[in-house]
């Protein structure tokens, strides 16, 4: 591939504001959040294929929250979750039913799990492939991605058109073997496109290739009106994403900013997650509301890089965690659950756990809530409740005008 063609194509895909460089690879922190949920889910996909408790179908199933996590990273990774589907007629994916293919899969994600380097999961991919698990493809490097991502990228559709008509080839989506030929180009001129280590970077401009959103001079003329016309619908329909993305973001700020007001005017310290402190809301950055540094030493590297990511949390003057809130306004309850489990687990003193989401989500978080897995932790499910956004935005000033401590939020907090 011509040097000066890759350069003009990596340029028009950093200048675009709405290509999924800016909107997903580096202005999304649920994109970083997913690769701690995927981790720890895979953990427990594991260790269930381990046990013999892992079931026999995909809904309701810890995978199905793993690459729900991946398929919640729309930008990119939409439909992600189909490949995994069980289909009963046609026996695919075949490992649910088969005790053998799906203690395989375990495995196998096991191994790339521990993998140190990208060799051992190279390997791994090779005996996977040839125990020939009947509609079990590279559809699992999506989850490979966010466990290696400066070895493995992800692939899709989009991804696979992409990298044909700028390297090409006529490679197929189904393949193994076709996905590693794949990755060897990738990682070869990624090297030359200088974008980022993270392979997340350079299949986000293979996707824009594949969508329509990037258009390679070799194809233009062939197909010029229909693929206009097909560009011209993605980017309809992008635009319309990133307006959306941007309603969701300032919904988000804006219960962050009640919340630190609220914990505030109670007399609280208030944190806000590391990565929120530049956002604004009401003309102010939402780290004006917050400590500098989260006041935390005694927690371990690990620990600490997870509760540092809770939306918001209060802490009293003797700077011990009073509450934790995580605020899904769109992404996964579940990782939101999670990572105030952490938290609980993290702390000695009792902490109230909340999870803030829209009035619309009210009973997709009775039913995480009510997960088995979440109502054998009896300490988790006595202390966290939610709030809806109506009650915290309609509430908030009355609050913080009359409330003296964390009570206040008794009258508002549900559970389940």
């Amino acid at each position: 591939m011509a040097s000066d063609k890759l350069d003009k194509l990596t340029r028009s895909y950093i200048e675009d504001p709405e290509s999924v460089y800016h909107t997903w690879f580096l202005n999304n922190e649920d994109r970083l959040k997913a690769f701690r949920t995927i981790k720890k889910g895979l953990r427990k996909v594991i260790t269930e294929i381990e046990k013999g408790t892992f079931g026999n179908d995909f809904k309701g199933s810890s995978l199905e929250t793993v690459v729900t996590a991946i398929s919640e990273q729309k930008q990119i990774f939409e439909g992600a979750a189909h490949p995994f589907f069980w289909k009963p007629k046609l026996r695919i994916p075949d490992i649910y039913e088969n005790p053998e293919n799906q203690l395989a899969f375990g495995r196998f994600l096991s191994a790339c799990l521990h993998a140190s380097n990208a060799k051992q999961v190279f390997d791994e991919i090779v005996k996977l492939d040839q125990l020939k698990i009947k509609g079990l493809g590279p559809a699992v490097a999506n989850i490979l991605y966010f466990l290696h991502p400066t070895c493995f990228p992800p692939f899709n559709t989009a991804i696979v058109r992409g990298f044909n008509a700028l390297f090409h080839k006529k490679l197929k989506l189904g393949s193994w073997i076709a996905y590693l030929e794949m990755r060897e180009d990738i990682l070869v001129a990624n090297q030359q496109a200088d974008l980022s280590k993270d392979l997340g970077a350079f299949a986000g401009l293979l996707f824009e290739i594949g969508s329509g959103r990037l258009t390679l001079t070799e194809n233009a003329e062939a197909v010029l009106d229909i693929e206009n016309e097909k560009r011209l619908k993605a980017l309809k329909k992008r635009h319309h994403q990133v307006l959306d993305d941007q309603i969701e973001e300032n919904s988000h700020s804006q219960m962050q900013y009640h919340l630190a007001r609220l914990g505030r005017s109670l007399g609280y310290r208030v944190w806000i997650a590391q990565n929120d402190h530049k956002r604004e809301y009401n003309g102010q950055k939402l780290g004006e509301y917050s400590l500098p540094v989260l006041p935390l030493a005694n927690l371990s590297k690990s620990v600490f890089d997870t509760v540092a990511l809770i939306d918001v949390l209060w802490l009293n003057q003797k700077d011990q965690i009073v509450s934790g809130f995580e605020v899904e306004k769109s992404t996964s309850i579940y990782s939101g659950i999670l990572r105030l489990y952490d938290l609980s687990l993290s702390v000695d003193q009792l902490c109230r756990l909340f999870l803030v989401a829209p009035d619309k989500r009210e009973k997709e978080i009775k039913a995480q809530l009510m997960r088995p897995s979440f109502v054998k932790e009896h300490a988790l499910k006595s202390a966290m409740t939610y709030l809806l956004f109506s009650d915290l935005q309609c509430d908030c000033d009355a609050m913080c005008k009359f409330g003296k401590d964390i009570s206040v939020l008794d009258p508002i907090a549900r559970s389940v």
